[in-house]
């Protein structure tokens, strides 16, 4: 669900980019908007991080928030517990300390062990820390190969994830297949694989994380002054600012003027491809207006034939022996008489029928003599 979504976010963004990039003739055409590219490319950056620092506060928002400002107590910070004595000293049976939690298990703020003896003793502690959410350690190939070694699954996912993209191995035609390079191969031992499966493979390549391992001589000697040994260690602790951050999630005052302002970014784009069409249509003219003029023609005689579904060969046409065809005379026949036959014809007023008859042959043949005029005479006449 995790990566679905992830995906998602993706293909939007990257769409909603692509619908903000100007043109490369626009930028040739105004050297200035390179600016604006910079910008954009700036935006670009900023988005990432800010989508990265996103991830980061959602999944520390994840983890259990500890009432009131009260100290944990030693034992919370840890899973289990091991101390491995000298099997020699104290034989099979009784050279290791276990402590587990468990779900009733009462918080404390140390563990004490005693055993009895007179000469000094060499200890292992193992420490399994109790990380929330939980972590893992993952395969030595694929850590080497996203710089990761023990992390969260929803950061392994996003590490994953920008591996892919950043080597190009999305597949082109399919996009919910991903193509394996030679790393992917050896690791996951197949060619190509869906986003879908990828949950499940990398179940196999995670492990528990190494435990912190602890070295240390207990010793009985009077005048030894090192009674006492101490150790760092880094643990996860709730964050101060969870509240801040979670109110930062959950605004959408900014959002809704970033979605705002990129919507009339959008607008401004679009308006820019157009005057761009426009300024070309208009530039042709004046650069040649006869051939323009023809090729205009041309082309708007095309759209005519596609739209009413009109076959004919436009190399014959442009002919003048096409209009000397026995076939003519008779189109021209029926082209009047159907002109005629679709119009009322009111005499009027001093004007007989045969009179107004003739006048409409004289507009129809005046307009029929434009109809059948050729483009090259047209931009002559231009």
């Amino acid at each position: 669900m995790f990566l679905t979504h992830l995906l998602y976010i993706f293909r939007v963004k990257r769409r909603k980019m692509a619908d903000k990039v100007l043109p490369q003739r626009i930028r040739d055409l105004v050297p200035e908007s390179q600016a604006y590219m910079d910008l954009l490319a700036f935006e670009r950056k900023l988005d990432q991080t800010i989508a990265r620092k996103r991830m980061e506060i959602q999944e520390a928002i994840k983890k259990p928030i500890t009432p009131g400002k009260q100290k944990r107590k030693f034992s919370s910070f840890f899973k289990s517990l091991v101390i491995e004595l000298d099997k020699e000293l104290y034989g099979p049976d009784n050279h290791l300390v276990e402590w587990h939690r468990m779900p009733t298990t009462q918080e404390t703020d140390g563990f004490q062990v005693k055993r009895p003896g007179d000469v000094n003793v060499k200890c292992t502690l193992l420490l399994m820390l109790d990380h929330q959410p939980p972590q893992y350690k993952l395969d030595p190939r694929l850590a080497r190969l996203l710089g990761v070694h023990t992390q969260t699954r929803a950061s392994i996912m996003q590490a994953l994830w920008l591996y892919i993209k950043s080597n190009k191995l999305q597949d082109c035609h399919e996009k919910e297949y991903i193509i394996c390079n030679r790393y992917f191969r050896q690791i996951f031992g197949c060619p190509r694989m869906r986003f879908s499966d990828i949950p499940m493979k990398l179940a196999g390549l995670l492990q528990h994380p190494d435990p912190i391992i602890i070295n240390h001589i207990i010793s009985v000697d009077p005048n030894d002054q090192k009674k006492t040994a101490c150790f760092d260690i880094d643990v996860e602790v709730d964050d101060p600012l969870k509240a801040q951050m979670t109110s930062f999630l959950s605004s959408t005052t900014s959002q809704q003027e970033i979605t705002a302002l990129e919507m009339k970014i959008h607008e401004t784009i679009e308006s820019i491809n157009q005057l761009k069409t426009q300024r070309d249509f208009m530039l042709s003219f004046s650069n040649n207006p006869q051939d323009f003029i023809q090729d205009w023609l041309k082309s708007q005689s095309r759209d005519l034939k596609l739209m009413t579904d009109t076959v004919g060969n436009p190399e014959q046409e442009r002919k003048t022996e096409f209009y000397h065809s026995p076939w003519v005379k008779e189109a021209v026949g029926r082209y009047i008489f159907s002109k005629v036959s679709t119009l009322y014809i009111f005499p009027l007023q001093g004007t007989s029928v045969v009179g107004c008859l003739l006048n409409l042959l004289r507009l129809v043949l005046k307009r029929l003599v434009i109809t059948f005029s050729s483009p090259l005479q047209i931009g002559r006449l231009v």
